[in-house]
Order: structure tokens, then sequence, then C-alpha cells
């Protein structure tokens, strides 16, 4: 089930001198889209930094690379949240160009107290957030 779409454009910076995506690249472009997820269900990642010392970390991550993405292609990023756990939430994420998957990502996030570097418990109205999207 995908929770949340978000567009990419691949700009120059992106690609290497082939005009082909570095594979770096493919994290930011998750990384952004888990951030306007967050933002879609009115929660600013600024908000909670500020307001109540928590983040979102990448705790870990497996990456699969299929087909590579080029210099001006309009891709899109889907979300899926496939587990919700006191402190964690574990996203599957899909990189397409049209219907063609080029890179997928199982990546695991962390909320985190960022005073004491620890996992806390994801605050309630964000799970039920979650858990109604």
């Amino acid at each position: 089930m995908i929770n949340f779409s978000f567009p990419i454009r691949v700009y120059y910076e992106d690609t290497d001198a082939g005009g082909v995506v570095y594979h770096a690249r493919y994290l930011h472009f998750f990384e952004r889209a888990r951030t306007e997820y967050l933002r879609n269900l009115s929660f600013s990642q600024q908000t909670l930094l500020a307001e109540h010392n928590l983040a979102f970390v990448v705790k870990s991550m497996q990456i699969d690379y299929r087909f590579p993405a080029k210099l001006d292609d309009l891709l899109i990023v889907e979300t899926a949240l496939s587990e919700l756990k006191g402190a964690t939430v574990l996203f599957t994420q899909t990189l397409k160009r049209n219907e063609t998957v080029l890179c997928e990502a199982v990546v695991k996030v962390a909320c985190v107290n960022l005073n004491k570097m620890k996992p806390v418990a994801i605050p309630a109205d964000i799970k039920a957030a979650f858990q109604a999207n």
C-alpha cells in the first residue's frame, strides 16, 4: 500500500559526468520523500527539533539498484509504511520512472531524543497520523 508519492526531477548536480545519477543521490531522493510525507501529515521536522528536541534518524537501510536514473528524468518516489513500533518506523520506498522500478529501499527510522542521543517513543499524535494514513 502506497502512503505517499513524491516527484523528483534529476538535475545536473545529481549526476556523474555521463549523466547517470550517482548512487548516493538515491539516498537524498528517499530522504526528501520521507520528509515530505511527514510534512503531508502536518508535522515539520524543524518543529520537532525546536519544540521537542526529537529527530527521525536512519537506523538501517537495504537498497537495491535496478536501473539507472538519468539527467532530466522525472521520477516518483513511492513511500509505504511497512511497520510501526514504539520508537521505530519501517518504510519501503520505490523510485520509479513511469512504471519502471529503478531502485527500492527498505529504511528503518528511529525517533531519537537529541539531548540523550537515545531512541524514544514516537509521539502519540505522529503515531496516530501514521496509522490513519
